[in-house]
């Protein structure tokens, strides 16, 4: 299989194959642990969830670490100035505590970071489990605590400063130089000569003077006020955020050059550039991941989210209905945040998920159709199939899953006339997309009945009509097929006119 994907680093689509050969190393960003994860972080986690899943179902044995960042996240945009985000969720708790609004079962001491970082992530980790996340479900040392990894930070900022690659400035901050790194603005494209100039907001004046250049930034931090802090050469204080994943990657790898690093481009700079200044200035080697693979930012309703915007949702705000009015199936907000290439924005609504429950509520339907028939046993197939070909060699393509999807519908709509093999190719394709039904580590389904109603599915017929002519107008025809199949199999007779798509009556 030719496997090709975008590649950050180098700006443009490169062959795949691994460092070594059928396993795959890749390490994915996971979340800060100041508040619940929203549904814009789950893009990212669940895109790099997918990549997994279609490297494995490719033959690659695939080793998949994840970071949880619980300290030195700053909320400046320059990642090092403003207030460490584990403070800014400390303030908040205690507010709500003292109004009397702080949840039962929530924070119990909000002075105790350690408690607001283990209960966040105790909630992103269910999240992810109720999603269908492999990762959620393995063993502990795939999902690494930058707390945990204090003293091997302390270490490579040892080896950076003996490199020549770091300095004590005059305000006892260990900075790392970016001077030192020639190829440091290769991932972002911001060379150092913008850096110096200061665009982008990064260059803060408070602290220039004690940096050699305006782009340097920090490694440890001296400051016994910290809510977070530890004993160091440089002082009793806490690391910066970016070294936290080399050091993690690093260890947990064992090898100081990686096949993917995923995340959402939020992070290419400047998070992801000086992952790579530290990892390879701290290894001498040429690359910390070979490939690059970012996905875009995630809008709702058109609009950027935001709390303020009214828009910020949480996966339990869409799973309890607050988005569509009634509950979602985890197996439906999986599909919704996954059917889009991983390189576009993404737009979420309450109309993209009535859409994709129609979808999952078919696959789930033809599914148990076809399990009924052969009791529940399916005929032996391999990815030559010509039908789970297609579907692997479209997400070959840079993880094209529109092209996939496309590909899926099409089986959907004329399957083999052998229920056994037809179930075979149905299975083959969900061991990527994991949506039909939704299933964890160890094979059991995950939540409800997908074909009941918690899809958050609207039964107006004249609003799916409207849905309908929506998506034609799109050229998103899978879902005008789906919705279409949803009237007719709720007995109504659907004609497509001139003006529009409408149902005439009900059969009888």
């Amino acid at each position: 299989m030719n496997i090709r994907f975008y590649n950050t680093l180098t700006h443009k689509i490169d062959p795949f194959d691994s460092l070594e050969p059928g396993i795959v190393r890749m390490y994915s960003c996971g979340p800060t642990v100041y508040d619940y994860a929203h549904i814009g972080n789950f893009r990212s986690f669940l895109f790099g969830d997918l990549l997994r899943r279609f490297l494995e179902r490719a033959g690659y044995d695939v080793m998949h670490v994840m970071n949880i960042t619980d300290v030195g996240h700053m909320t400046g945009d320059d990642a090092d100035s403003g207030e460490d985000r584990m403070v800014v969720a400390q303030r908040r708790l205690k507010d709500s505590k003292k109004s009397g609004k702080l949840t039962a079962g929530e924070i119990n001491n909000p002075d105790d970071p350690f408690e607001i970082s283990r209960f966040y992530a105790g909630a992103y980790l269910e999240d992810a489990r109720r999603l269908g996340m492999k990762i959620a479900f393995e063993p502990e040392d795939r999902i690494l605590w930058a707390t945990e990894h204090i003293a091997e930070m302390q270490a490579m900022i040892k080896t950076l400063l003996e490199r020549d690659h770091a300095y004590v400035g005059d305000d006892g901050v260990v900075y790392y130089s970016v001077e030192s790194f020639p190829a440091y603005g290769d991932l972002s494209g911001n060379t150092l000569d913008k850096l110096r100039e200061g665009e982008g907001g990064r260059v803060l004046e408070a602290d220039q003077a004690c940096k050699r250049h305006p782009g340097d930034f920090l490694l440890w931090k001296p400051d016994r006020s910290h809510i977070m802090k530890w004993d160091s050469p440089w002082g009793v204080g806490y690391p910066g955020w970016h070294i936290e994943c080399s050091v993690m990657a690093q260890k947990r790898f064992e090898r100081d050059t990686i096949d993917i690093h995923t995340g959402g481009e939020d992070l290419i700079f400047p998070h992801h550039e000086c992952e790579i200044a530290q990892s390879c200035g701290a290894s001498g080697k040429e690359f910390f991941a070979r490939f690059w693979m970012h996905a875009r930012f995630l809008l709702v309703e058109g609009e950027k989210m935001s709390k303020s915007a009214g828009n910020f949702f949480t996966v339990r705000d869409v799973l309890s209905g607050k988005v569509t009015g009634r509950p979602v199936h985890p197996s439906v907000l999986r599909y919704e945040l996954t059917k889009s290439h991983y390189r576009a924005n993404m737009n979420f609504t309450s109309k993209g998920l009535v859409d994709s429950a129609a979808a999952v509520r078919r696959m789930v339907e033809l599914e148990q159709s076809l399990a009924e028939s052969t009791g529940g046993t399916s005929a032996e197939i391999d990815n030559s199939h010509v039908t789970v070909a297609a579907f692997l060699e479209a997400l070959a393509d840079d993880l094209n899953v529109s092209k996939a999807l496309a590909v899926l519908h099409d089986f959907m709509r004329d399957p083999p006339k052998d229920p056994a093999e037809a179930l075979a190719v149905l299975r083959a394709m969900n061991d990527v997309l994991n949506v039909a039904p939704l299933r964890g580590a160890d094979d059991t389904p995950i939540g409800e009945d997908p074909t009941a109603d918690v899809c958050g599915t609207d039964d107006d017929p004249d609003a799916i009509c409207k849905r309908i002519d929506e998506a034609r107008a799109s050229k998103d025809f899978a879902t005008a097929d789906e919705l279409r199949k949803q009237l007719v199999d709720a007995g109504y007779e659907v004609r497509t006119g001139p003006e529009g798509t409408s149902v005439k009556q009900k059969l009888a």
